[in-house]
């Protein structure tokens, strides 16, 4: 059934990507065939329209985990602590592109960008995306309508953290910053707003989309008035507080995890955590060999320099 959010969200989703991106996109297709539902698409080179950034996000929708690895460990791993993420490279027009690309069961995505406590989904999902392919158009609808439930998601869990007016600009600014602070990645302000401003007309058009949905009263300055109560403002300030412990815990795990599934995995950890931290870690022959310890290792030293805020 369709609806203002949904109107958007397929306009959005439905936007072409750049080739390099497409063509990264088909090879994941056929590495993982018939087991693969979906693939979408997002971060800083889906906001650019450009994978000049070096690496494409993506992430990668299965109908199993056990049949689409053919393999019962990265299968219960993924199970226990989704996604498993990794590395793929292609030669495309005479380069070398590249992607990061997660694994998540198509159910298990439905149910993070609604049910999770945590905001690893739906956090990341009710910002604009790209869907890249979908089996069939009752998958499509799926994704689509999971990525509405994100946004609405969002919303409501950001919304008592909002003040009594506020416009889209404020909803994404200040949802983000609580999302990325609730992982290991306390963006500043400043790259917030640039992330914003980047793809302002499409946080605008979702903004305005859930206001629609969800009966905000808008202002004649096309303001929001916010209808939360002191007692939802008190309940969702300690669910933050929460969130970030919860988040830092789960964050810390999968990126421990991915030193395994990932290829040069200890190398991703270092380049994650320099960008989102500032905090530069040398990679020895030791790291190499050892990428638990190395991983570790990594992360202790970044908390004692104050990386992780």
């Amino acid at each position: 059934m369709s609806s203002p959010l949904h109107d958007v969200i397929l306009n959005l989703s439905g936007r072409q990507a750049p080739a390099p991106v497409t063509a990264l996109g088909e090879a994941l297709r056929l590495r993982f065939g018939t087991h693969l539902l979906a693939v979408l698409f997002y971060g800083s080179c889906r906001r650019l329209h450009d994978d000049a950034d070096g690496i494409a996000d993506l992430y990668l929708l299965v109908d199993d985990y056990r049949s689409a690895y053919g393999r019962c460990l990265p299968a219960l791993a993924n199970r226990v602590l989704a996604p498993n993420v990794y590395y793929l490279e292609i030669p495309f027009a005479g380069r070398i592109v590249r992607a990061k690309y997660a694994v998540l069961s198509l159910r298990q995505f439905e149910r993070g960008t609604v049910h999770w406590f945590h905001s690893y989904l739906w956090g990341r999902f009710a910002q604009p995306c790209g869907l890249l392919y979908a089996a069939d158009e009752a998958i499509n609808r799926r994704v689509v309508q999971a990525l509405g439930r994100a946004a609405t998601t969002f919303a409501r869990q950001i919304l008592p953290r909002l003040p009594a007016q506020f416009d889209a600009e404020v909803l994404w600014t200040r949802g983000l910053l609580l999302t990325y602070a609730a992982e290991l990645r306390p963006e500043r302000p400043g790259r917030i707003r640039a992330h914003y401003a980047d793809s302002a007309n499409e946080f605008m058009a979702i903004a305005r989309a859930i206001a629609l949905e969800q009966g905000w009263d808008i202002t004649p300055a096309g303001c929001y008035r916010n209808p939360s109560t002191r007692r939802q403002r008190w309940f969702s300030a300690c669910g933050w507080v929460a969130r970030r412990a919860q988040g830092k815990l789960l964050s810390l795990l999968r990126l421990l995890k991915a030193s395994f599934t990932f290829d040069g995995g200890i190398a991703y950890i270092a380049w994650k955590i320099e960008r989102h931290s500032g905090v530069k870690v040398e990679i020895t022959p030791l790291m190499r060999r050892f990428p638990l310890l190395g991983a570790i290792g990594a992360f202790w030293r970044t908390w004692r320099l104050g990386g992780f805020r």
